[in-house]
């Protein structure tokens, strides 16, 4: 039986961090599914509230029911499970492997260790109790500590030192060159060249565009989101009600009846205005004071009742950054090395798979970061335009768009409705921001019916940043109709936009 165990430990003195990492993805998701199907039910309660108000509630009634199914929760929550849960797993993993290699698991170091825990614990929930923000610091840390602590192989069986780096090495070194190039651009390069152009990353491209809004709904602050309710307790002044409802309406806050859950419960006391959410006081204010600046009240309002400012400004974007990276090239070199393990020895297949990682690594960074923006000279546009290479044509439209062209000034982009590449028409979508000609309205009008949702979505953001009213009543009678949230979130920004505000009689 000794002899068993010992083997099994020899078996995984270099497969544990796959294991230890797999074990807190597990965990993470079992909360993150539960996390996001609450919420959905609690964005599904507040629809109706505002459907039976008369409003137009986004997402739409064709898509509301989407909101009490299982599928959205388990798939939405596969971007907290890769995040949170990837960065959360990180972490526990280099506190378990320091705790045995550094300090020879003494118990005395779990003391600070354990302090440190809390102290995470305390700013998640530092303006409210938040259970399940909580439970992906309580268990998925403790999963992890103990399968880590569990597998870690004796010291005696670890690989000498230089050895060792030439698995950690390329790790850092990758960590060190992505976050040097790691900006909006990089994710948008990622998604017009790995995903936009085969039919493989265009699936996984609408995945993330199907399923990514219901995770985002979890953590917004009131600001962030689409649909606000609001409603109003003892206001005497029947003008200044009304008064209210429309600087409220103005700010996206919708007054629904005063005996449903809200976002945002006015109520008078005295000569104070008592704005509260959940129950609880936000802020006090005066009559003249929110005449004067509405804006800048519900704003406050909106930071001071976020439940998740630590857990969405600074957890989830650190753990997209490092931990979902790593943890990828954790899961990357463990299949590698069990491939290369089939045809060579234990040492020869751990370099060799460290190797892959970092020229895979490597080789990406440079595609995406030479995919950037290029800008033109506005004489090379024309040419640009009319090239058979798609990057070429891509560039043009960009630098158009950067620029704010007038694109009818080159008569070739018509061409380019009916082009083929998704990429082309995304760009071609926002390339037509700035257009004031009659002909490039019409054919945003016509990239609203897009086969693809990229393409619609960037035809609708066209259309708010060019600030034409007359394409209102377009919009409103595609948003009505769609069963894509994502769309319909862009449409609704693009009447935002235009100046358009919700009716009861929607």
């Amino acid at each position: 039986m000794a002899k068993t165990r010992a083997s099994h430990k020899m078996n995984n003195k270099w497969f544990y961090p796959f294991l230890a990492l797999l074990f807190g993805l597990l965990t993470a998701q079992a909360i993150s599914t539960v996390q996001v199907y609450l919420s959905n039910g609690e964005l599904y309660r507040t629809l109706v509230i505002v459907k039976e108000a008369g409003y137009l509630p986004i997402p739409n009634e064709r898509t509301m029911p989407h909101l009490q199914q299982f599928g959205p929760a388990l798939f939405g929550g596969l971007f907290f499970t890769l995040t949170v849960g990837a960065g959360l797993s990180l972490i526990t993993l280099s506190a378990a492997w320091s705790w045995d290699r550094v300090f020879g698991r003494k118990r005395i170091v779990i003391i600070p260790y354990s302090l440190l825990w809390l102290g995470f614990l305390v700013a998640v929930n530092y303006r409210s109790f938040s259970p399940m923000v909580t439970l992906y610091f309580v268990l998925i840390p403790l999963v992890v500590f103990g399968a880590a602590s569990k597998w870690l192989p004796p010291r005696k069986e670890m690989e000498p030192w230089f050895i060792r780096s030439i698995h950690t090495t390329p790790l850092l070194l990758l960590a060190v060159l992505w976050t040097l190039q790691s900006d909006s651009q990089l994710y948008i390069n990622l998604r017009d060249t790995l995903l936009l152009s085969n039919p493989v990353g265009i699936k996984v491209n609408d995945f993330y565009y199907d399923y990514t809004l219901y995770p985002a709904e979890v953590f917004k602050t009131l600001n962030q989101k689409m649909i606000k309710t609001s409603a109003f307790k003892r206001l005497q002044d029947e003008k200044f009600a009304m008064i209210l409802e429309n600087q409220l309406n103005r700010q996206g806050f919708l007054k629904v009846g005063r005996d449903k859950v809200v976002d945002l419960m006015i109520m008078e006391q005295g000569d104070a205005l008592i704005f509260m959410n959940r129950g609880k006081t936000i802020i006090r204010t005066t009559q003249a004071d929110f005449l004067s600046d509405s804006g800048a009240i519900l704003e406050d309002f909106s930071k001071k009742s976020d439940r998740y400012a630590f857990f969405r400004q600074q957890i989830t974007p650190w753990s997209l950054r490092i931990g979902f990276p790593t943890t990828l090239y954790v899961f990357l070199y463990t299949l590698l090395r069990l491939i290369l393990g089939l045809f060579s020895s234990s040492r020869t297949s751990s370099i060799g798979a460290s190797s892959l990682c970092f020229v895979a690594g490597t080789g990406l960074l440079l595609i995406f970061s030479s995919g950037g923006v290029q800008t033109l000279q506005e004489a090379d546009l024309k040419e640009a335009m009319q090239s058979e290479r798609l990057g070429d044509r891509v560039a043009a439209l960009k630098t158009i768009e950067q620029k704010k062209l007038e694109i009818h000034e080159f008569q070739v982009y018509r061409e380019l409705l009916k082009s083929p590449h998704i990429v082309e028409r995304y760009w071609l979508a926002r390339a037509l921001s700035f257009g004031k000609r009659p002909d490039t309205y019409m054919d945003l009008i016509t990239l609203l019916d897009d086969p693809h949702p990229n393409v619609r979505n960037m035809a609708f953001y066209a259309l708010g940043q060019r600030g034409e009213t007359r394409s209102i009543d377009d919009i409103l009678t595609r948003i009505k109709t769609s069963t894509d949230w994502y769309t319909q979130w862009y449409a609704y920004h693009a009447l935002r936009s235009l100046g358009w505000k919700q009716n009861r009689s929607m």
